[in-house]
């Protein structure tokens, strides 16, 4: 008999669920064979654990919160890391570069891409954001209004 996961086969939520898990990873570490790990120990986990999910919502919630605990673990292991703005002073713009919001999010620091990604790119709702990422809501709150920041001086645009 094979497991389910939240009415999903193991193959069904790999396919459902990849390209947001390797978003949240690669918005994270910025670095695609790190990403590309972190990818793959979240699906591991979720094989070998096999934990039962309520739900679909909530199956792609835990995914979420194993990916970026992934991340963190990755990082505290790799305690040298570098920005991308580190490889060179001036960064290479061209005018899809300019227009590509893509772009922009990744010169946001790190906990402000998260969050920014999580709200905008997978539409999560700030209580569902805190839940991921173990932080108080009204925390979170906060992060997207300084990321919503940055990213307006990044990208350029309305100072207001």
């Amino acid at each position: 008999m094979a497991k389910l996961f939240a009415g999903l086969t193991y193959e069904q939520a790999v396919r459902k669920y990849s390209k947001t898990v390797a978003g949240v990873c690669m918005m994270r570490l910025q670095n695609t064979a790190d990403a590309e790990d972190c990818f793959q120990n979240t699906f591991v986990k979720l094989w070998t654990k096999a934990p039962r999910f309520n739900d679909e919502p909530h199956l792609q919630r835990w995914l979420l919160k194993v990916a970026v605990n992934e991340c963190n673990t990755l990082l505290r292991k790799h305690k040298f890391t570098f920005s991308l703005d580190d490889v060179s002073e001036a960064p290479i713009e061209t005018d899809s570069d300019a227009r590509d919001i893509s772009w922009a999010l990744m010169k946001v620091r790190a906990p402000y891409r998260e969050v920014l990604y999580l709200h905008y790119g997978e539409r999560y709702k700030v209580s569902e954001i805190a839940e991921i990422l173990d932080k108080n809501p009204n925390t979170v709150k906060v992060m997207l209004k300084r990321g919503r920041d940055m990213l307006r001086e990044i990208y350029g645009g309305d100072a207001k």
